[in-house]
């Protein structure tokens, strides 16, 4: 057994050492671009300034015959635009692939120092990320990276979420982990071919009545997801991990994808996935808090003082507890308003009122 000693030691001899906590930096939405695409990445620096995380996507939603060019395309655009404060991401390919160790050896190598996270999917066990974690030490110290490139796990099979608690204590490169529910369902032989989201089939009913069994009976569609997601979140809790939400593959239905996207902020995740442009304005509007929310917060943190013992707010009792809540919200408010000055004039506007 490894010496917990040895945890933040550099697991190659000149690779930079490891963070001892995950940065904390917005990404509400880590919006997927296929870099093959000489169309789309003509947009990326319009784009770039609008996202808080760019991802260059090399897996699936790339043709076999294409991964090449998806890989190329990737390091161009790195080494040609300048991000700004927006973080470039990847996602490589699956580790039972022929093309993921081409996919590190390449990127690492070439455009290492811009790359802020790598983003691995169907991760099973810790064994898999000792793997990732191994080698981009060997990558990182042989390119000369300054800083540790950090490692992003996607849930997506029954085996990942059964080690889902090891897999987010895995490394000290561990950024977060997102769920992938598409391949997930699959996984578990889920009766669904939706990527994300709810089901109409996936319900409770309400009782009959007593006094009239034919009368009708209200029915409440349920979340497929919500018992993943909640494990998800505390594992990345657990291990100062960050929980996202993956994504939602229903791009018209944007009232949905709200829901879906809400529900994850009000759990715990700290973002989603865009897969459309559409989708960047809603991730944006989901996980950041209103003003209202960060105005009330505020109110309480000031009542409180100290944050010890109890007062009372509008007819609510507020404690110790609130008071950590209140915390959460405001913290997460100033985080934001360092990147996004119109959440900064909002959240300022609150703060005079």
């Amino acid at each position: 057994m490894r010496s917990p000693k040895d945890f933040f030691r550099p697991l190659a001899v000149g690779a930079p050492t490891p963070v001892r906590e995950v940065p904390f930096r917005p990404s509400r939405m880590i919006h997927f671009f296929d870099p093959g695409n000489e169309k789309m990445a003509a947009k990326i620096p319009a784009l770039a300034p609008t996202v808080d995380v760019l991802l260059g996507n090399l897996e699936d939603a790339v043709a076999a015959d294409r991964k090449e060019a998806a890989r190329d395309g990737l390091v161009k655009i790195a080494r040609a635009a300048d991000f700004g404060d927006t973080q470039l991401w990847t996602r490589i390919n699956s580790l039972d692939s022929p093309w993921v160790l081409d996919d590190l050896l390449t990127l690492v190598t070439e455009i290492g120092d811009k790359l802020d996270v790598i983003m691995v999917p169907k991760v099973e066990s810790a064994a898999d990320i000792h793997y990732i974690d191994r080698l981009l030490a060997q990558l990182e110290a042989k390119a000369g990276v300054r800083r540790p490139i950090l490692v992003h796990a996607i849930l997506e099979t029954a085996t990942g979420v059964a080690g889902v608690e090891e897999i987010a204590g895995t490394s000290p490169r561990m950024q977060g982990i997102s769920l992938g529910p598409a391949d997930l369902a699959a996984s578990r032989r889920m009766k669904t071919t939706r990527v994300g989201g709810g089901h109409p089939g996936y319900l409770v009913r309400q009782d009959p009545d007593t006094q009239d069994a034919g009368a009708p009976r209200a029915t409440y569609q349920q979340d497929l997801w919500h018992y993943t997601l909640a494990r998800m979140v505390d594992a990345c809790a657990a291990h100062g991990i960050l929980p996202y939400y993956g994504p939602f593959g229903d791009i018209k239905d944007t009232t949905a994808c709200e829901d879906q996207f809400r529900n994850a902020f009000l759990l715990g995740c700290v973002g989603a996935w865009s897969l459309h442009p559409v989708q960047i304005g809603i991730a944006k509007k989901v996980f950041s808090p209103s003003p209202d929310e960060v105005r009330w917060a505020r109110r309480v943190i000031e009542a409180m003082g100290d944050g010890t013992g109890a007062v009372m707010l509008d007819g609510k009792m507020q404690d110790d507890a609130t008071f950590k809540q209140c915390q959460v919200v405001v913290e997460l408010a100033e985080a934001l308003a360092t990147r996004d000055p119109e959440l900064r004039a909002a959240y300022d506007a609150a703060g005079e009122e």
